[in-house]
C-alpha cells in the first residue's frame, strides 16, 4: 500500500530531487565546494526548520545572496554527477510562510551530513 504524500511534500518545491541515500548523500559532501559543505552542516544543525535564505545567510554570518551562489555552483555537479538530485529541500516562495524561498534538510538527510564530520581532514 502506497502512502499518500505528506504536507510538507505537497509543498515542497521538485520533492523527486531530494536525495534520501545517506551514500549518496556523503558522496555528493565529499564532491561539492568547501562553501557547499559549510551551508550543508549548517542545514544539519537545523532540521526540518524551513527557512528564507536572509535567515541562514545571517545565521551562518555569510554575506546576502551567497547562498543563491554556492547552489548555482553546484548545478553543475547536481546534474552531472547525481541526475539533479540535491541533499537538501526547497520551497518556493508560493509556497512558503516567508513568501521567499526556504531551504532545509530533513532529518534523514541531516543524520547523513553529520555523519560526515570527522571524515575529512580539512
Amino acid at each position: 500500500m502506497s502512502r499518500a504524500p505528506g504536507p510538507s511534500q505537497l509543498s515542497q518545491h521538485a520533492p523527486h530531487n531530494a536525495m534520501d541515500d545517506p551514500h549518496e548523500i556523503a558522496r555528493f559532501h565529499d564532491r561539492c565546494s568547501d562553501l557547499m559543505r559549510e551551508l550543508l552542516h549548517a542545514l544539519a544543525g537545523a532540521p526540518d526548520e524551513p527557512r528564507p535564505f536572509p535567515a541562514i545567510e545571517d545565521a551562518m554570518g555569510w554575506p546576502r545572496r551567497r547562498i543563491a551562489s554556492v547552489l548555482g555552483g553546484a548545478f553543475h555537479l547536481r546534474q552531472t554527477e547525481f541526475g539533479g538530485r540535491r541533499p537538501y529541500r526547497l520551497k518556493d516562495e508560493r509556497r512558503s510562510a516567508s513568501g521567499r524561498w526556504e531551504l532545509w534538510m530533513d532529518s534523514t538527510q541531516a543524520r547523513a551530513v553529520r555523519a560526515t564530520r570527522g571524515d575529512r581532514n580539512h
